[in-house]
């Protein structure tokens, strides 16, 4: 079996990608399908897709990904599946997924992890944002094989178009990447950190409140490794840049980890990524009640589920006065990931794509 994998960046940089189906390539091998990988974008395009500004330069990667997708159209007879990752282009109608779907008649895995149907275009490309064609992810689903779907808020969404819905969790690779634990005994200054890009950045607001109030009792360091620094009115802010190749020593820094979200239908969309990383590393994770959080935290056992400042403050008050705590939750953090959000445990239901 031959699969072609059309996706919008290039391999190894964008975390829905690498997490969702790039840690998945062995398995596949293992299981001897054989594919390729066309990304949309191209490295030189990546590297200023989300600066102001440049936007010849953008135009330019844009209109060379339209010719690369035109070219692989004449490709498509060589390959059993067609996994498409989010949309097959990143602005305008689905051509080509439905030249796929109903004149190469090649079945198409769809595979999305946001409510993308909803706009949500970043300020460094507002200019975009009418083109983008949003509502075309209904279609998709609609002439797709199977689609794979991050959670099952997605999942309720894309049924509506196809019975042939599938709950497919971006899972983390605990024997080869997040395969180390914190150690919450360890002596030194106690992090609470955050990880994200610049998209999401907007959601730490509602708890510097509560962080500046607690860094007048505790001496601590609130850590955000993302992309662009923030600017916060916190003396414990440290700003980390991301980088791929310190990513898991970066993240074994944090003893607790936070992802506030608000309630709103673009936020319902997330996977709990963020918590999945901090767990998977033995950290307790403290997250909002929104989407698929409840679902991977349990409160009090893994980490704790936050509504208000008065329970984000009880939460990381108890964690930060007890290490005891903190290594019980980060161990049942672990486990949680092991068994329901690894790779080894999701093999299965991804190699299930493509029956």
């Amino acid at each position: 079996m031959n699969i072609l994998f059309l996706v919008p960046y290039p391999l190894g940089r964008a975390p829905s990608q690498r997490f969702r189906f790039e840690q998945y390539f062995e398995t596949l091998a293992a299981a001897g399908y054989q594919y390729r990988v066309a990304p949309f974008i191209s490295e030189t395009t990546w590297n200023i897709l989300y600066l102001p500004g440049h936007h010849v330069q953008k135009a330019w990667g844009i209109l060379k990904g339209f010719l690369r997708r035109a070219i692989q159209l004449f490709t498509a007879h060589r390959y059993d599946y067609v996994f498409v990752h989010r949309e097959a282009s990143p602005i305008g109608p689905p051509l080509f997924e439905w030249l796929l779907a109903k004149v190469w008649k090649k079945k198409i895995i769809y595979d999305f992890d946001d409510a993308i149907w909803i706009p949500n275009t970043s300020a460094a490309n507002k200019v975009v944002a009418g083109i983008k064609w949003h509502h075309k992810v209904g279609s998709i689903c609609r002439w797709a094989y199977k689609v794979s779907c991050g959670n099952a808020y997605l999942r309720e969404y894309a049924q509506q178009f196809n019975p042939n819905a599938i709950i497919n969790p971006t899972t983390i690779d605990t024997v080869h990447l997040h395969n180390r634990v914190r150690n919450q005994e360890a002596e030194g200054r106690l992090v609470i950190g955050w990880t994200g890009t610049h998209s999401t950045l907007k959601y730490i607001w509602q708890v510097v409140p509560v962080l500046a109030k607690l860094e007048k009792e505790f001496d601590f360091e609130f850590r955000v490794i993302s992309n662009q620094p923030p600017t916060l009115p916190l003396r414990s802010l440290v700003y980390q840049p991301w980088r791929k190749e310190a990513e898991i020593a970066d993240l074994l820094a944090f003893h607790v980890g936070l992802m506030p979200l608000e309630d709103d239908k673009w936020a319902q969309g997330k996977c709990a990524f963020k918590a999945l990383q901090y767990m998977a590393l033995g950290e307790p994770a403290l997250v909002s009640p929104v989407g698929m959080n409840t679902e991977v935290v349990t409160d009090g056992l893994n980490g704790n589920i936050c509504a208000t400042p008065a329970e984000w403050e009880v939460a990381l008050r108890r964690l930060l006065q007890d290490p005891d705590l903190r290594t019980r939750m980060g161990q049942a953090a672990r486990q949680t990931v092991e068994q329901r959000y690894s790779v080894t445990a999701n093999r299965p239901t991804f190699l299930a794509l493509f029956d």
